[in-house]
């Protein structure tokens, strides 16, 4: 087109093909490096050819390794619509209503409140039911008291007046005397009969007498495992708020002090008889765990509607705490990789050498307490599962947290062990990077692992591990990232199993001579003819010199305990 002012732009298209031949029979060509890339012939040239394309999901260089990169939908709102909670995973992304509801999350206000209060059966609701957004609420009717969330758990208010009435037989001021000292007597025994009743309802509705009698082989475990609720009332003030130490979606700590020790007392918000059924079934199995990086179960009060659990008490908070405070300096490179060890130790015991396998199932850096000496204790088994020995995993109710959560367990409901090992590695990565897992956006829209993978995969990790652990490393850096990122594949086949990482991790401890030490039990043993160590009390035996109680604590191997090394280490646990 021509004007005026000389020649404008011309409208033009630009197209190009490969060659002039046809896409394989099994659509692929050399030229679509990428993992994630196909061939399509072309329809736009008289004499054919073909292109590479991206996957849908992907986008990015079809035609060099690693050029195809996931698409994370859930940053670009305005394009991939989702009016519910966005789950990105390779190649796609799901939008799902909120818990309390249900329909259709793709489009405005297709996600609509479940009324709980029709199902009763489904939310166990034996009691006066109200429906709210998202949630509900069960409470026994006007007149009577207990657990409506269970059939008969609900007690008619028995009301006695036999010494009323006896008082009104009596003539004149006598009687009046009477009811002046006999009445608060006699409301005081029936509130009194009243909240034992309810205890006791309580009790047997938690599966007291079962608890009771699957440790009744033992005494010692009984009585150190059963505490009355006057004991935890005692301890905690009557549960001051004052006292509270922290808390989360499944319920809030008090700090409390039983036989002149402290503890943490953990009080859940479990509502429904299923969730509680679960729950008896874990304090179960958490009673016989003992692992010196496992925070402690000592007790628990099953005489209050949901129960009560007492812990040992960790003094020095969290490990996400210590690690994401304000400036550049967190903990030392060497204690990251203590932490990680001995998280890695907690879990291996866990999956492999408890008495029944047990997944805990919410491993963040939120999860592992830190004493004293930085051992990593790992706590928060609310939402934890055990599984027959025989099988390899359970179908269950998706839980976690985001950031942490694996994408294979989200998608089929399919709890493994691998569940936990992609946790981990995010873990990992964490104590690499800083960075939180369940708020990090690459400039790209990447989450924290999608990010850290592909600066992995192309040698470029300088730009997101924290600058401390730069300049402290000593080349274990890459080894780390390289299990942090065997830990994150999406497969969990794939995925090493929690004791090879512990194995993996001990090689790097012991190549950084982190233990240069031998035990005092070495020393004891000197005479004998053979010498066992532990997997990595293997460095700078001809220094002579003892552990100390750190280096002993880093330097420990996973261990499980026999049912009599549980009695006998019992005795040290305050009631």
């Amino acid at each position: 087109m021509l004007t005026d002012g000389g020649p404008q732009a011309l409208p033009a298209t630009l197209d190009w093909i490969i060659n002039n031949s046809t896409c394989p029979t099994n659509k692929t060509a050399p030229e679509c490096r990428s993992t994630h890339s196909y061939c399509q012939d072309s329809s736009s040239f008289v004499h054919g050819g073909y292109k590479c394309q991206c996957f849908d999901g992907y986008q990015g260089n079809p035609y060099v390794h690693g050029g195809c990169q996931d698409i994370d939908e859930c940053a670009f709102p305005h394009k991939y619509v989702c009016y519910g909670d966005c789950i990105n995973t390779q190649g796609n992304y799901t939008c799902k209503c909120s818990a309390g509801y249900t329909g259709n999350a793709s489009i405005p206000n297709g996600c609509r409140d479940i009324d709980e209060c029709k199902d009763r059966v489904t939310y166990s609701c034996y009691g006066n039911c109200q429906n709210f957004n998202g949630s509900f609420t069960c409470q026994c009717p006007s007149g009577t008291d207990g657990n409506p969330f269970t059939n008969g758990g609900c007690i008619t208010i028995k009301r006695s007046f036999t010494g009323l009435s006896v008082g009104l037989g009596v003539g004149g001021g006598t009687s009046i005397l009477f009811l002046a000292l006999g009445v608060p007597f006699i409301m005081r025994k029936i509130k009194l009969q009243r909240e034992k009743m309810m205890r006791d309802a309580f009790f047997n509705q938690n599966h007291g007498l079962l608890l009771q009698q699957l440790i009744s082989h033992n005494s010692d475990i009984g009585e150190r495992m059963i505490i009355t609720l006057r004991e935890l009332e005692k301890a905690t003030n009557n549960f001051d708020r004052a006292r509270v130490i922290g808390g989360g979606g499944h319920g809030v700590v008090f700090k409390g002090i039983i036989d002149l020790k402290v503890v943490a007392i953990k009080k859940s918000r479990i509502l429904v008889q299923r969730e509680i059924d679960e729950f008896i079934n874990e304090v179960v199995v958490l009673s016989q765990v003992n692992h010196r990086n496992v925070v402690k179960l000592l007790g628990c009060c099953l005489e209050t509607e949901v129960p009560l659990l007492v812990y040992e008490f960790i003094s020095n908070g969290t490990l996400y705490q210590h690690l994401h405070v304000e400036g550049p300096i967190s903990l030392l490179w060497v204690a990251r990789i203590r932490i990680a060890l001995g998280v890695a130790r907690a879990l291996s015991y866990l999956h492999s050498a408890a008495s029944m396998p047990i997944f805990h199932r919410d491993i963040k850096s939120a999860n592992i307490l830190l004493d004293d000496s930085l051992t990593a204790k790992v706590s928060d088994f609310g939402t934890s599962r055990y599984i027959p020995i025989d099988q390899t995993g359970v179908t269950t109710e998706v839980q976690g947290t985001k950031g942490y959560l694996d994408p294979m367990y989200y998608y089929t409901g399919r709890l493994t062990d691998k569940s936990d090992v992609f946790s981990f590695g995010v873990l990992l990565i964490e104590l690499l990077t800083r960075k939180k897992p369940f708020v990090y956006r690459s400039e790209h829209g990447d989450n924290l692992v999608s990010h850290f993978r592909k600066l992995l995969a192309i040698g470029n990790l300088d730009g997101i591990i924290d600058a401390q652990v730069m300049e402290e490393e000593d080349g274990e850096v890459q080894e780390v990232a390289a299990v942090a990122a065997m830990c994150t594949k999406l497969r969990g086949e794939d995925r090493p199993t929690m004791r090879e990482v512990e194995t993996t991790l001990e090689s790097i401890l012991v190549k950084k001579k982190q233990i240069p030490c031998i035990t005092s039990a070495r020393r004891h043993d000197e005479d004998e003819t053979q010498v066992h160590y532990t997997s990595i009390e293997l460095v700078a035996i001809e220094e002579g010199r003892e552990c100390t109680m750190e280096e002993m604590n880093a330097g420990e191997a996973s261990r499980q305990y026999t049912m009599e090394e549980e009695i006998l280490l019992s005795a040290s646990y305050p009631r």
